[in-house]
C-alpha cells in the first residue's frame, strides 16, 4: 500500500494528486513539508502559527492542483509562492497584528534569532551560493521580498530606498540569479 519509498517524478506526482490518489498526498507531504515549513518559517517567526500556515497550504496544493501548469514554471516554485502567499497574508491578517501589538522589540528579536536556527539551510540547494553571486543592494532586495516577507513599498519605506530603486534591484537581482542558474 502507498507510493515506493524512492523519489518519483514530479509531473507523475501532479498526475497522482490530479487523479485524487490519497498516496500522492501522503508522499507530497512526506517528501516538501519540510522545505515548505522552512520558508513560511522565515517569513512567520512563530512555530505554531507556522505550523497552521503549514497545514492550510498544503490543503490548498491539493484543492487547487488542477490550476498548477508546468509551462509556467516548477512545481515546488508553484508550491513555495503558494506558501509564501499565505505565510504573507496571515502576517497581514488582524488576528496577527494584535498578537503583534502586545511583543516587545527584543521578544521579537529573539524569537527570530532563536527560530532562525532550526530552519533548513537555503545552502542545501544551492540558493545561499547564486545568492551570493548577486550585488549587495540585489540580495538584500530578494532576502527581504523571499525570505522575510516584505513588500516592495515596506522596503521602501522601513529601509528609506526609493520605490523605483526597489523595483529595478529586485528585477536586476531575480534577472542575474536567473542568468546564473542557467549557466550552470
Amino acid at each position: 500500500m502507498g507510493l515506493p519509498n524512492y523519489q518519483i517524478d514530479q509531473d507523475q506526482l501532479v498526475a497522482q494528486m490530479k487523479a485524487r490518489e490519497a498516496d500522492a498526498f501522503s508522499y507530497l507531504y512526506d517528501n516538501y513539508s519540510a522545505a515548505i515549513y522552512g520558508s513560511i518559517s522565515r517569513i512567520v517567526n512563530d512555530v505554531d502559527v507556522a505550523q497552521e500556515v503549514l497545514q492550510d497550504a498544503f490543503m490548498k496544493f491539493w484543492d487547487k492542483i488542477d490550476q498548477y501548469d508546468s509551462s509556467k514554471g516548477r512545481f515546488f516554485t508553484w508550491m513555495v509562492n503558494i506558501s509564501r502567499n499565505l505565510a504573507i497574508d496571515k502576517l497581514r491578517s488582524k488576528e496577527m497584528k494584535k498578537v503583534g501589538k502586545t511583543d516587545t522589540l527584543e521578544t521579537y528579536v529573539s524569537g527570530i534569532e532563536r527560530d532562525h536556527l532550526n530552519h533548513l539551510s537555503i545552502d542545501g540547494i544551492g540558493l545561499k551560493e547564486t545568492l551570493s553571486s548577486l550585488r549587495d543592494e540585489e540580495r538584500f532586495i530578494l532576502e527581504m521580498v523571499y525570505f522575510k516577507g516584505y513588500t516592495q513599498s515596506e522596503i521602501s519605506e522601513e529601509f528609506d530606498i526609493p520605490l523605483g530603486t526597489v523595483k529595478t534591484r529586485l528585477r536586476m537581482g531575480l534577472k542575474n540569479m536567473r542568468n546564473v542558474l542557467q549557466v550552470e
